[in-house]
């Protein structure tokens, strides 16, 4: 080996050490991030629950709200998150292959809950909550509930989903199904959901949100119809930011996390 070749070979290794310390730190940022988002989602959970308003002592509790729903799905998806983190530190230089094929399970978990319910879910209630809001807040938050319900507390159910799931995305990689079962899997979550809301109706003769008060039946057909194709059109943006994000050609593998 000639000097040249020497001096090339020492310079080299430095910088992929260098490299691989860098790796292994946003790694552990990423896994610090998520225990502390599934803390905040706890929090919420917990402070949500203790407020005693009379919607949450009438038939379905709490269970009959999407954003009640949204939250559980978020905590339990970060949960998993960080399930999926402390196994793979556990798992790591053991050479066990029944531990490993373990892992595998738990990351496919994961991936397939962000895909699809807490991207497309978390994004939905997100943007009608505001969309509506905007437009006229009695119809789906009336001003009586900021009696019950203080304004972190709204923003950390109807706002910061939002950020921690594209922070989520942003920060590690996610194998989505295919499309045609994501999709049949969204449509059964929303179909699901529209018919408990009916049967909520049928059983105590009040729905869920005050605006399907104020519409006809022609018109609330029409709005769960639109909002099962909205949860569609959702799955499918999640599937192309995720696809963008990580496109290979232009990221390094190195970003990805666990």
């Amino acid at each position: 080996m000639t000097k040249v070749t020497k001096e090339m070979t020492t310079c080299r290794l430095p910088g992929r050490g260098r490299q691989w310390r860098a790796s292994a730190n946003r790694a552990q940022q990423v896994q610090v991030l998520r225990v502390a988002i599934l803390l905040s989602y706890c929090s919420i959970l917990c402070n949500y629950k203790a407020i005693e308003m009379p919607s949450h002592q009438t038939y379905g509790g709490s269970w009959k709200f999407l954003t009640f729903i949204d939250l559980v799905i978020q905590a339990v998806f970060f949960g998993i998150c960080v399930l999926t983190d402390l196994s793979s530190l556990l798992t790591r230089g053991s050479g066990n292959q029944e531990q490993e094929r373990q892992l595998r399970k738990l990351i496919s978990l994961r991936d397939w809950m962000l895909a699809v319910l807490a991207f497309p879910v978390g994004v939905f209630v997100v943007a009608v909550f505001w969309i509506i809001y905007a437009y006229d807040r009695e119809m789906i938050y009336p001003k009586l509930l900021d009696n019950f319900i203080p304004g972190w507390l709204n923003h950390g159910m109807h706002t910061t989903v939002l950020p921690f799931i594209l922070i989520e995305m942003r920060t590690s990689h996610h194998q989505y199904p295919s499309r045609s079962s994501g999709l049949t899997a969204i449509c059964t979550f929303s179909v699901g959901y529209i018919l408990w809301v009916c049967w909520v109706h049928h059983v105590t003769g009040m729905w869920v949100y005050p605006f399907l008060e104020h519409i006809g039946p022609g018109a609330r057909i029409i709005f769960f119809g639109s909002t099962t194709i909205l949860m569609n059109f959702l799955y499918l943006l999640g599937e192309v930011l995720n696809n963008y994000i990580w496109d290979t050609q232009r990221q390094p593998l190195s970003w990805q996390g666990t």
